[in-house]
């Protein structure tokens, strides 16, 4: 029996679990920059993980500050330095959320795909678990260290080579839906789908490399509402109502 068999049995069986959120949730109404507020929400969000014997790893994107494809969209600037300007965006955010878990009490670590030694350790995937097992939330940053490539796909890459059992792809909404739920009053929520109709043009979910990967590792995808309270450690205990699985 797999994981999300298990989790669906109601059986806490979730070790080891990477959260993946945009940079935008941490901008709040604003629309740009960091909301310390929300910041210490997200933050207590993992502690209560933490606290259930979860080990955490979590990957931020840099939208709150910019992104890469946007900074290269009328040509003045190369898509490849858009893109690491966008990789330096996360470590930004990265070192706001460490900031955040220490503020309430957590052990964190930052760990960067961009050498950074001022600010972070470099990504070393033994170290990362090592950190992992002693109880440290590790934040990945510098997507993955390469431009052409999402945060979604570094996120995905990470939870593979943590060998975490779950990807949380934290959201604004409770799921995945056959279209758009802002837009259409007949939205459908898909309680569960496969690798392949995530890969569906219409379904959102990732981007198609982190899909593919995802598929290639086994490793299971889950979309949820990160802004209900409590909502990562109901599904860790088998709620799965809370949200949709990509597996």
């Amino acid at each position: 029996m797999d994981i999300i068999a298990k989790l669906y049995k109601g059986a806490s069986v979730v070790k080891r679990v990477l959260v993946k959120f945009s940079g935008e949730a941490l901008a709040g109404e604003e629309g740009y920059g960091i909301n310390t507020q929300i910041l210490n929400y997200i933050a207590g969000e993992i502690k209560e993980l933490v606290d259930n014997g979860v080990e955490v790893g979590i990957v931020v994107g840099g939208g709150n500050i910019i992104r890469g494809v946007t900074a290269a969209a009328d040509g003045i600037i190369k898509r490849t330095s858009g893109d690491y300007m966008g990789m330096l965006a996360t470590v930004i955010n990265g070192v706001a959320i460490q900031e955040a878990l220490e503020h309430l009490g957590l052990e964190a670590r930052l760990q960067s795909a961009i050498d950074m030694q001022e600010i972070g350790e470099a990504f070393i995937v033994r170290r990362a678990r090592r950190h992992l097992e002693k109880g440290r939330v590790v934040v990945f940053a510098g997507g993955t260290g390469n431009p052409y490539f999402t945060t979604d796909t570094a996120a995905t890459l990470r939870a593979s080579e943590i060998e975490s059992d779950l990807l949380i792809k934290a959201t604004k909404v409770d799921g995945v839906y056959d279209k758009d739920p802002n837009k259409f009053d007949d939205a459908v929520k898909l309680d569960s789908l496969t690798y392949d109709q995530a890969l569906n043009d219409h379904i959102k979910v990732m981007d198609d490399t982190s899909i593919a990967l995802a598929k290639e590792n086994g490793l299971p995808i889950v979309v949820c509402n990160m802004f209900e309270k409590g909502n990562l450690l109901s599904i860790i205990k088998g709620d799965m109502s809370l949200c949709s699985v990509v597996k």
